[in-house]
């Protein structure tokens, strides 16, 4: 029982981390990244359809991402998609191919997004924190049921925010990586 708990526990916790990172996929830096486009829809033959499955997205240079539409009726769709998503991305139509260059970041844009970094990293703390309430909850029902004692509740709560502290730590570190790209200019 307290294994599946702290074996539960921890899934969520590594899941919290992955999100988090996800978000931090999303938040651009001056560099290029087909990430940076991953939120994009795009109308597909009346329905909504994440750009990923109508176009290929490669790193053209370190400022420039290329998109190129499977199908080359679907680039005018692809282009508006970009334009619409709020990236404050301009494309470059070539007829068979988008450039998007990657606008230079100024210290406000940098800063904002560093405020941004910040929020998600502080939303997976308390993510990873109400992991631990619940798993402590856990244990003491498995006490009141008398399931286990209380010194293997004890150790067990000691183990789990033993974990708390290792993932806080992950996303801690995370974190700073990204307000380190964010401010290399």
């Amino acid at each position: 029982m307290i294994n599946e708990i702290k074996k539960d526990a921890q899934e969520r916790m590594h899941k919290s981390v992955e999100s988090l990172l996800h978000n931090f996929g999303r938040i651009r830096t001056g560099q290029a990244h087909p990430s940076i486009l991953e939120g994009v829809m795009v109308p597909y033959y009346g329905s909504d359809t994440p750009i990923t499955q109508v176009a290929n997205i490669t790193v053209k240079d370190s400022r420039t991402l290329q998109v190129v539409a499977f199908e080359r009726n679907m680039l005018g769709a692809v282009d508006k998609a970009i334009q619409s998503a709020g990236l404050n991305l301009n494309p470059t139509n070539l007829g068979e191919l988008l450039l998007i260059s990657m606008p230079a970041l100024t210290e406000e844009t940098r800063k904002g997004f560093t405020k941004q970094a910040r929020s998600a990293a502080e939303d997976a703390r308390v993510a990873v924190r109400n992991i631990r309430r619940d798993a402590n909850s856990s244990l003491k029902d498995l006490v009141k049921e008398k399931e286990i004692s209380e010194d293997e509740e004890r150790r067990a709560t000691g183990e789990i925010d033993d974990l708390t502290k290792k993932y806080v730590a992950e996303i801690d570190a995370h974190l700073a990586q990204k307000e380190k790209d964010l401010m290399a200019v």
